[in-house]
C-alpha cells in the first residue's frame, strides 16, 4: 500500500471511529485499539524517503496525535478539543475543501 491509499482509506475510519466516540456510542478503548492498529499498519506502507506530505494527510497525523495524546475525559469534555476533532473531519468529508485546523502540524510517526 502507498500513502495515498493509507490516507484515503484510513481518514474515513477514524472520522467514522471520532464520530462514534463522541456520541458515546463506542468506549474510548475502542477508539484506542483502532489507533494501536493504524499504526501498526502504517509500518507496512511503502513510503520513499522524499515523499511529500498532502495537507489531507497533514489533518490526518494532526487528528491521530490530539486522540492518542489527551486523556478520554478531556477529549469528551474540552470544547476546543471536541471543535478540532469536528474541523478535521470536516476537512476529510469536503475533499480537503472544508477549513484547515489552526497550528495543524501533523507529521508522520
Amino acid at each position: 500500500m502507498i500513502v495515498k491509499e493509507f490516507i484515503e482509506l484510513k481518514k474515513k475510519q477514524v472520522s467514522f471511529y471520532v464520530k462514534e466516540f463522541n456520541a458515546k456510542r463506542i468506549p474510548y478503548s475502542e477508539l484506542n485499539l483502532f489507533l494501536w492498529d493504524t499504526l501498526e499498519e502504517w509500518t507496512q506502507v511503502n513510503l520513499a524517503q522524499d515523499e511529500p506530505y498532502t495537507e489531507t494527510e497533514r489533518v490526518f497525523w494532526h487528528l491521530i496525535h490530539l486522540l492518542s495524546y489527551w486523556s478520554e475525559d478531556k477529549l469528551l469534555s474540552d470544547q476546543y478539543l471536541k471543535d478540532e476533532m469536528l474541523l478535521c473531519i470536516e476537512y476529510f468529508e469536503f475533499e480537503g475543501e472544508g477549513y484547515f485546523p489552526f497550528e495543524c502540524i501533523g507529521i508522520r510517526p
